[in-house]
C-alpha cells in the first residue's frame, strides 16, 4: 500500500494547492530571473541586492529550480502539489533557521542577509499552507475529502442517510 492509495483524488481543494505552488513558483521564478539579469557572480557574497533580497548566482540557480518544480506541480496539481507544496514549505522554514545561523560568517555562500532570512519564513510559511490547507486540522468538515478518507464507514452512513 503506497501514500497516495490512502489520499482523496480528484476534489476542490485540488485547485487551491496547484494555483498555491504556481503562484510562489512563479515568484521564486521572477526573483531568479533577476538575479540572472544583473550578471551576478556565482558566490558573490557583496553588495547585489535583487528585490530588496541580497542575491548571487548559485541563489538565483535554486531560486529558478525550486520555482520551476513549483510550477511543475501546479502543472500536476492534485495530491502531488500538496505534498510537494509541504515539502518545499518545510525546506524553506530549515533554509530560513540555516541561513539565519551562518549570518556574517564564511559559511554564508547564498549571500543570505536579514531580509531573506524573513523571506525565506514568509514564503516556507505560505507554501507550506497551500499544502496543508483543507488537508490537516482537527476539525476538517464531513464533506471534506481527507476526513471521508480517514472515516470511511461514517462517511458512507451519512451519505445513505442524505441519499434517504
Amino acid at each position: 500500500m503506497k501514500l497516495q492509495d490512502e489520499l482523496p483524488r480528484d476534489h476542490h481543494l485540488a485547485t487551491v494547492y496547484r494555483f498555491g505552488a504556481a503562484f510562489c513558483g512563479l515568484v521564486l521564478i521572477v526573483f531568479g530571473a533577476l538575479g540572472f539579469a544583473d550578471a551576478l557572480g556565482f558566490f558573490d557574497t557583496h553588495g547585489s541586492k535583487v528585490a530588496g533580497l541580497s542575491t548571487n548566482g548559485a541563489l538565483s540557480v535554486i531560486s529558478l529550480v525550486v520555482g520551476a518544480a513549483l510550477i511543475l506541480g501546479g502543472i500536476v496539481g492534485g495530491n502531488f502539489a500538496s505534498t510537494l507544496n509541504m515539502t518545499v514549505g518545510a525546506l524553506f522554514l530549515l533554509s530560513g533557521f540555516v541561513n539565519l545561523a551562518v549570518l556574517d560568517r564564511s559559511a554564508n555562500v547564498l549571500n543570505f542577509r536579514m531580509p531573506n532570512v524573513i523571506f525565506s519564513f514568509v514564503m516556507g510559511l505560505l507554501i507550506i499552507t497551500f499544502g496543508m490547507y483543507g488537508r490537516v486540522s482537527s476539525r476538517l468538515p464531513h464533506d471534506n475529502p481527507y476526513w471521508r478518507s480517514r472515516h470511511p464507514e461514517q462517511a458512507d452512513r451519512e451519505a445513505a442517510a442524505a441519499a434517504r
